[in-house]
């Protein structure tokens, strides 16, 4: 690591712990030619992922979209604001565990569903049917059944 001060290549490292957020390293160091102190941040560097759209469209995955359409289908619901976060980071987190470069929407989507019908229902429902993009009433209806039918065996 480069000293800010005298640009020398060779530090030591005197103190390393994690940053708040768990997803970084503080490193503390000392340069060996002019005993300067420095701090330095470490964190992993993620391949960015590229989402394949339904019209075959393709952008870079962005975990605030995500987080943007949980929050809109759990509107007005009991649902935390910290488990939509979670939820999100955990979807980006199985998409980079993949290591595929490009990765379908559907997948993106069934993951947050499967995460929405675990917490609430309701939320489940008003994501699919956006997602899923019922064409008629019935198709909502039989989505539905599907919910009662799975809450019944559950209770």
């Amino acid at each position: 690591m480069k000293c800010p001060s005298c640009e020398t290549k060779e530090s030591k490292v005197l103190e390393s712990r994690s940053t708040d957020d768990c997803e970084r390293i503080r490193r503390r160091r000392e340069c060996y030619s002019c005993g300067k102190r420095f701090t330095t941040f470490e964190m992993i560097e993620n391949t960015p992922i590229s989402i394949v759209k339904k019209d075959g469209s393709r952008e870079f995955f962005e975990r605030k979209k995500v987080f943007d359409g949980l929050l809109k289908a759990c509107q007005k619901r009991p649902v935390p604001i910290s488990y939509l976060d979670e939820t999100a980071k955990d979807i980006e987190n199985k998409l980079q565990n993949m290591f595929e470069r490009e990765i379908d929407s559907s997948i993106i989507g069934e993951m947050a569903m499967q995460a929405l019908r675990n917490k609430d229902e309701v939320a489940y429902v008003r994501f699919a049917s956006v997602y899923r993009q019922f064409k008629d009433v019935k198709e909502f209806l039989k989505e539905l059944e599907n919910v009662i039918e799975n809450y019944n065996k559950s209770n």
